[in-house]
């Protein structure tokens, strides 16, 4: 617990948008696949999922900045998050599934990057434990992947529409509980978010945190399928995706300790190459399942790790000003444009071999690797945006 914030608070918004990840990442490809569509119009929905995230981030990062009421916007969009989601009751053929999708995560989607401003916002000068408060997102997330993934070897996997329904209304529930966080040395910055956009370390990082979400797209679109056409439970799939989670809480517990000037950029260089060994370990080891635990261990470094350094290195790039806009354009461009284009072009490389989907998936992240090394890691300490930013 963080002294001075309203710590439960803005966990409980972390761990209900993550139970609601939990229940869809893993699971919602197999539903999809159960009411009959092909794995093209898997990936195409996933891809509307992500898309989204290209325009949405940045029409309410803009307006949160502008207006200054990022809860109030949040709270707006996470309501209507709800009652689009409800359409799934009604529909399973691909074209209104598709409408659908893009209606409600059109609004899901701007709602996290935003929250995770307001939380950089409460802590202040205690940002680099942000991982503390977002903890309790993936602990959401594994308490409901294991519950789910023991529930749909029991009962039919349509059931998944009514309880992520009830998770996304938990969600706009836990944003009324706060209140807008105080900005007492807010200003407005002389430097416009634009023209940050010019300077090459900027860039290199948008492309490097950009093939790493294209990575994952076919992880999060692909992984549980094809898990099974090996013939893992769901009960096993839930469990694999729990672990890379569990250890992405252990993580997150402690990683704020190392989150000092000088390491951000080597904790995202390093987690990048594991994260690509990962990939080639489930294109031709996925029948073996003590290294599948392996792997899954390495999410830890996958997402969380190289998330905490994302989110830290955008605050060091941004000004409190122009934050929101940041976290709205690395939202866009990476789980966004990144995750979009790695889902939908996953749906044609799965029909042509699952194998040579995570390869790509695999180069994709060495590329990003390589990125970082020469825009970020190998460079003395560099003034970037009036703040110093660790590139050693």
């Amino acid at each position: 617990m963080i002294a001075g914030i309203p710590y439960w608070r803005l966990s409980s918004f972390y761990f209900f948008y993550f139970a609601l990840v939990g229940a869809l990442s893993p699971y919602f490809s197999l539903y999809l696949n159960d009411i009959g569509l092909t794995a093209q119009a898997i990936g195409t929905v996933n891809a509307v999922i992500m898309g989204t995230k290209i325009i949405a981030p940045n029409i309410w990062g803009w307006l949160c900045d502008r207006t200054g009421k990022r809860l109030k916007i949040i709270s707006i969009g996470s309501f209507f998050a709800v009652m689009f989601f409800g359409g799934l009751f009604y529909w399973q053929s691909l074209l209104p599934i598709l409408i659908i999708t893009f209606l409600y995560s059109f609004f899901w989607n701007a709602v996290l990057s935003q929250f995770d401003t307001v939380t950089i916002l409460y802590l202040k000068k205690d940002s680099h434990r942000y991982s503390q408060v977002r903890v309790w997102g993936s602990v959401g997330f594994i308490v409901t992947v294991i519950l789910l993934g023991w529930l749909f070897d029991f009962v039919s996997i349509n059931y998944l529409i009514p309880i992520a329904w009830f998770l996304l209304l938990l969600v706009w529930l836990s944003t009324l509980t706060l209140k807008e966080p105080k900005l007492e040395t807010y200003k407005k910055s002389d430097v416009h978010w634009v023209s940050l956009l010019k300077k090459p370390h900027i860039i290199y990082f948008f492309i490097a945190a950009f093939l790493l979400q294209f990575s994952f797209g076919a992880y999060y679109s692909f992984f549980s399928l094809h898990l099974e056409s090996f013939g893992y439970s769901r009960t096993s799939i839930g469990l694999l995706w729990a672990l890379g989670v569990f250890c992405e809480v252990i993580l997150f517990i402690f990683i704020h300790r190392f989150m000092g000037k000088n390491n951000v950029s080597k904790i995202f260089f390093w987690s990048l190459i594991l994260t690509g060994f990962r990939w080639l370990t489930i294109a031709f080891f996925a029948d073996s399942l003590w290294l599948m635990v392996v792997v899954q261990t390495i999410h830890a470094l996958s997402f969380g790790a190289c998330h905490a350094a994302c989110i830290e290195l955008i605050r060091r790039f941004f000004s409190e000003s122009n934050i929101g806009q940041g976290q709205a354009l690395y939202s866009a461009l990476t789980f966004g444009v990144g995750g979009a284009i790695g889902a939908i072009s996953g749906g044609f490389l799965w029909g042509l071999s699952p194998q040579l989907l995570f390869c790509v998936s695999a180069v994709a992240t060495f590329i990003s690797a390589a990125i970082v090394w020469y825009s970020l890691y190998r460079d003395s300490i560099t003034e970037i945006n009036g703040a110093k930013l660790g590139r050693q």
